[in-house]
């Protein structure tokens, strides 16, 4: 499916549920001294000018980014990722919008390695423009189900897996499904992340189901809303982490509750953190 441009959507409420998570996990990753590597299925762009007719058509991160730019007394954590924004944003006003390979990079150190798919060949153009010459950071233009599968287990060997897709094809839930226990297998010390939306289908449930069925152990679960769910269009961000950092959940449940009051749009907005399945050997 090469319709998808994130453009549209860079900045938005997910976004920033999805990328204070990943700011998190990469900062966990920080605390040791060991080298590690970074893998994106759908990496899309770097950067996102937030003043691009993409942007300015949906205003969406009028609901995200712009309103946590103008924030005071932020969480440690959430006070971390947006000062990866700002290192984007080097004039002090809000122009551009980092996405998660940008994130990555900002946070990644000398020997950490990164290996960006983007199947889109615009998308990947303008990728690997971003990042050229940059050492430490591969980016490729392939499926990226397939190529992060070829490149497991990476060296070095710890890190994590963001799998981002646009779930515009319904069959990208059972993809997304169908990938984690053979690319475990593979790598099985890895963090891996799911990305997926809150729709009034409710297809992630049945997703969700299917990976717990697998006997994947250690999973846990983050989901933000905005609102309640409406007969249309996204209301919520989730993400799934196999494998998380000790005491991630502790971080999120002192964040999360302060993010989503800045993030509600309507009536019932709030958010869930749930073992999907426990670390193995607990109850």
């Amino acid at each position: 499916m090469l319709s998808y441009l994130h453009g549209f959507h860079a900045g938005n409420f997910a976004d920033l549920h999805k990328h204070h998570l990943l700011v998190c996990l990469l900062s966990a990753l920080n605390r040791k001294a060991k080298p590690w590597s970074y893998l994106e299925t759908h990496s899309g762009k770097a950067f996102y000018a937030l003043d691009s007719d993409q942007a300015a058509k949906t205003a969406e991160f009028e609901q995200g980014i712009a309103r946590l730019w103008q924030a005071e007394s932020l969480p440690d954590s959430v006070e971390q990722y947006l000062e990866q924004v700002r290192q984007v944003n080097p004039s002090g006003g809000l122009q551009q919008y980092p996405g998660s390979p940008a994130l990555a990079a900002g946070l990644a150190r000398e020997g950490d390695q990164l290996h960006l798919m983007e199947l889109h060949p615009g998308e990947a153009q303008q990728l690997k423009r971003a990042f050229a010459g940059h050492d430490g950071v591969g980016v490729h233009h392939r499926d990226g189900y397939e190529g992060v599968m070829a490149l497991l287990p990476p060296k070095p060997n710890r890190g994590l897996v963001l799998i981002d897709p646009s779930y515009e094809v319904k069959a990208e839930y059972d993809q997304v499904a169908a990938f984690l226990p053979k690319a475990l297998k593979r790598w099985p010390n890895g963090c891996f992340v799911v990305w997926y939306p809150l729709l009034p289908a409710q297809r992630w449930k049945m997703m969700l189901e299917n990976i717990r069925r697998t006997g994947i152990a250690n999973i846990l679960c983050s989901e933000l809303q905005v609102g309640a769910a409406e007969e249309q269009g996204m209301y919520g961000s989730g993400m799934l982490i196999i494998n998380p950092p000790w005491q991630l959940d502790e971080v999120l449940n002192t964040s999360e509750p302060w993010l989503t009051d800045l993030l509600a749009q309507r009536v019932g907005a709030e958010r869930r953190l749930y073992w999907l399945a426990p670390p193995a050997g607990d109850c």
